[in-house]
C-alpha cells in the first residue's frame, strides 16, 4: 500500500518561491494602482519581520514564535485584500517574466 503524504521538503525550491514571493510584493509596492492602505500593510510587514521588537518576546515558548507566524501573514492576507484583481494580476505576469527572463539568462 502507498504512503500518502506531503512530498519531500527541497530547501531550494522554498527558498526559489521565497524569494519569487519577495518580487511580487515589491512591485505590488512600486505599482501605481496600489492604494495607499495596502503599501502601510505590506511596509508594516516588512517592518516587523526584519524589526528586532516583538509584540511577544521569542524567548517566551511556543507564544513568543507564534505571534510572527500569525501577525505577518495576517498583514500580507489584509494588504492584498484591499489591492485590486488586475493589479495583482499584472504585477504576477511582470513578477512571472522577470523569473522567466532570468533562467534563461542563468543557462
Amino acid at each position: 500500500m502507498k504512503k500518502r503524504g506531503l512530498p519531500p521538503i527541497n530547501p531550494r525550491v522554498i527558498i526559489k518561491r521565497f524569494s519569487q514571493e519577495i518580487e511580487f510584493y515589491r512591485l505590488v509596492l512600486k505599482h501605481p494602482l496600489t492604494p495607499r492602505a495596502s503599501r502601510v500593510f505590506l511596509g508594516a510587514a516588512i517592518a516587523y519581520a526584519v524589526s528586532p521588537i516583538d509584540l511577544i518576546p521569542d524567548f517566551i515558548p511556543v507564544i513568543g514564535l507564534l505571534d510572527d507566524v500569525i501577525v505577518l501573514p495576517a498583514l500580507i492576507w489584509l494588504a492584498l485584500r484591499l489591492i485590486p484583481r488586475d493589479v495583482i494580476a499584472d504585477c504576477r505576469n511582470r513578477q512571472k517574466e522577470s523569473a522567466s527572463g532570468q533562467q534563461t539568462a542563468e543557462k
